[in-house]
């Protein structure tokens, strides 16, 4: 990234630059699916400049996927305050904000579990883990203020639910993916908060 004459260089601005430039290339074509040269001759910088902000690929697909597992939990977050205090709402926005993202053309899946998967790298799979139990924990939260018996349980078959939608809008088109696993999501919701009334 080419440097106005008579500006100063930045070193946070450039490893911002970089990661914002980097991350729709290798969501796009896989962590795996490009080489370092390929990579840094589509995002403008040279192999000198990456190796100094990141040290390595696997530096800078690590960087990407803790930014990018960071995003997408706030966003589902702020997505979950907006619906209201109604944990029904709260669930049915996970899905509805979900949809969303089915929808866009770039979409390719779970960034995450996509690079767990490509590349059988500790580091990436403990990423991941970090970001399945962020989910884990606002669908946790969600099924506490349902008054489910076993909040924890039901986060987690929740969350099968989030991530089975994703993978089948991925590999097995997107229409409505998100609104079926919705209606599973909020019946099993109902069933549980149903359960907890009742014992």
């Amino acid at each position: 990234m080419p440097v106005a004459k008579g500006s100063t260089i930045d070193p946070a601005r450039t490893r911002a630059a970089i990661l914002e430039a980097a991350t729709p290339v290798l969501y796009e074509r896989g962590i795996d699916g490009i080489g370092v040269a390929e990579l840094c001759a589509r995002i403008g910088v040279s192999k000198e400049t990456l190796y100094r902000h990141f040290g390595t690929k696997d530096g800078l697909v690590q960087a990407i996927l803790e930014a990018r597992s960071e995003r997408v939990t706030g966003w589902l977050t702020e997505a979950v305050a907006a619906a209201g205090d109604d944990p029904h709402d709260q669930l049915a926005s996970v899905f509805d904000a979900l949809q969303r993202w089915y929808d866009r053309p770039a979409f390719r899946g779970c960034a995450m579990v996509n690079a767990s998967a490509q590349h059988h790298d500790d580091a990436v799979r403990a990423i991941t883990t970090r970001h399945l139990d962020r989910y884990v924990d606002l669908l946790t939260g969600i099924a506490a203020r349902a008054g489910a018996a076993d909040p924890g349980a039901l986060g987690r078959q929740l969350l099968m639910l989030v991530e089975g939608a994703t993978i089948v809008a991925a590999h097995h088109g997107t229409a409505d993916t998100a609104g079926q696993a919705r209606t599973a999501a909020l019946t099993l919701l109902a069933t549980a908060s149903s359960r907890s009334d009742t014992s």
